[in-house]
C-alpha cells in the first residue's frame, strides 16, 4: 500500500507534529510497556545463590529463593512472563541429556515454586537438551557427532511433558529439530495439557551473538570448537525463515520467535506481516553485552539505548521481547529509575 504524502512545503510541515510533547505522544505509532517484556532468568541449585555472569554485567545466576524475589518484582512491575534457563551441574550432564527428563530436576522444581507463589505470573521454559548434554549440542548425537533429528524429537517430547506436568504455562522448543512442534503438540493433547502453550523458536539463527549465554549456562565448555550450523539457520537466509515459521504454525505453535532480535529485525517484520500470528523477538546475550560494554565505557547512554532497541523490536512487529534488560526497562517505564 503506498504511503500517503504530506502536502509540499510550506503547506506541509511535518515538524508541526514534533514540536511539543503532547502532540508527539498523540501521534506516536508504537509503544513499549512492561506488558511487552519477557524476563529471562538463569537458575542454579542451592540457596542464597546470586552468581554474577562475567560476560553479562548486571546478570546473575539465581537459586530458587532469589528467583522468587525477582518474580515478585516482575509481578509488581507488570512483566507478564518469566523464562527459565537452567545451569546444570556438569556431573549431571550426559550424552543423552537424561537430567532433562527428571521430574524433580532444577527446572520443574523452580516452575512449581513460581506457580505456587505467583500463579498470575506466566512461566516459560526452554525445551532443548544443550544445558544437559555432555557435548553441548541441542540433541542426541551419533558416532560422527551429527545431531540426530528424530531421536532428539522423542526426547524433547518427554521433556516437554515433564515441564507441562510441573505447571509451565509455555513450553518453548529452541532446538530447531524438524517436526518437533507437531510431536510436542500431539503429546500435550494426548496427556490433557490442552492449555499449555507452545512458543516455537521458529527462526533461530546460527549466530555469533550467543557466546555470553553459553557462558552463563555452562554449555560453552562442552560445545568446544563445535558449532550448531547443521540445525540452526544460516544468517544469510530469510525465505527459509518463512518456511520454518509456516511449518511450525501448521504443526500447532501458538506463538513464534525470531532469535536473535536486533540483527534480524527484517525477519521479525517479514514474519509478522506475512503470518499475522503472535511474534516474539529475543534480544540475545551478545546484544545485551555490547550495549552494557559500550555504556560502561561512557560511549552511549545506556538507558536510552536500552529503551530504543526494545522499541525497535516492537516497531518491526514483535508483540513481545525476551530481554535481559526487562526489569530495568520496566522500572524506567514505570518512572522508578534503573537498577544500574
Amino acid at each position: 500500500m503506498p504511503i500517503p504524502l504530506f502536502a509540499p512545503y510550506p503547506e506541509g510541515r511535518p515538524r508541526r507534529l514534533r514540536r511539543d510533547g503532547f502532540i508527539r505522544n498523540l501521534v506516536c505509532e508504537h509503544h513499549l510497556s512492561a506488558h511487552d517484556l519477557i524476563d529471562p532468568v538463569f537458575i542454579v541449585e542451592g540457596t542464597n545463590q546470586r552468581q554474577p555472569v562475567a560476560s553479562m554485567p548486571g546478570v546473575f545466576r539465581l537459586s530458587i529463593d532469589h528467583v522468587l524475589l525477582r518474580a515478585q518484582e516482575c509481578v509488581e512491575l507488570g512483566i507478564p512472563v518469566m523464562a527459565l534457563f537452567p545451569v546444570i551441574d556438569p556431573a549431571l550432564k550426559t550424552p543423552d541429556g537424561r537430567e532433562a527428563l527428571r521430574g524433580e530436576g532444577l527446572v520443574p522444581r523452580t516452575v512449581r515454586a513460581l506457580k505456587g507463589a505467583f500463579p498470575q505470573l506466566g512461566v516459560m521454559v526452554d525445551v532443548a537438551l544443550d544445558p544437559y548434554t555432555s557435548h553441548g549440542q541441542d540433541g542426541l548425537i551419533d558416532a560422527q557427532s551429527h545431531v540426530l533429528n528424530d531421536a532428539t524429537v522423542d526426547v524433547l517430547v518427554r521433556q516437554a511433558l515433564v515441564l507441562a506436568d510441573a505447571g509451565a504455562d509455555i513450553v518453548a522448543p529452541s532446538d530447531m529439530m524438524d517436526g518437533r512442534i507437531k510431536a510436542i503438540r500431539q503429546a500435550l493433547e494426548a496427556h490433557h495439557f490442552v492449555d499449555t502453550r507452545i512458543l516455537a523458536y521458529s527462526a533461530k539463527y546460527a549466530s555469533a551473538l550467543y557466546g555470553p549465554f553459553r557462558d552463563a549456562v555452562g554449555s560453552a565448555a562442552q560445545l568446544g570448537s563445535a558449532d550448531k550450523k547443521s540445525y540452526q539457520m544460516d544468517p544469510a537466509n530469510t525465505d527459509e525463515a518463512m518456511r520454518e515459521v509456516a511449518m511450525d504454525i501448521a504443526e500447532g505453535a501458538d506463538m513464534v520467535l525470531v532469535k536473535p532480535g536486533l540483527a534480524y529485525l527484517d525477519v521479525v517484520y517479514r514474519v509478522k506481516t506475512t503470518f499475522r500470528v503472535p511474534t516474539f523477538a529475543y534480544q540475545v546475550s551478545g546484544e545485551y553485552a555490547m550495549i552494557e560494554a559500550a555504556a560502561r565505557q561512557g560511549w552511549i547512554d545506556r538507558d536510552a539505548v536500552m529503551l530504543e532497541t526494545l522499541l525497535s523490536c516492537k516497531r518491526a512487529g514483535a508483540d513481545a521481547v525476551v530481554s535481559y534488560f526487562s526489569l530495568d526497562a520496566a522500572r524506567l517505564l514505570a518512572g522508578v529509575g534503573s537498577a544500574l
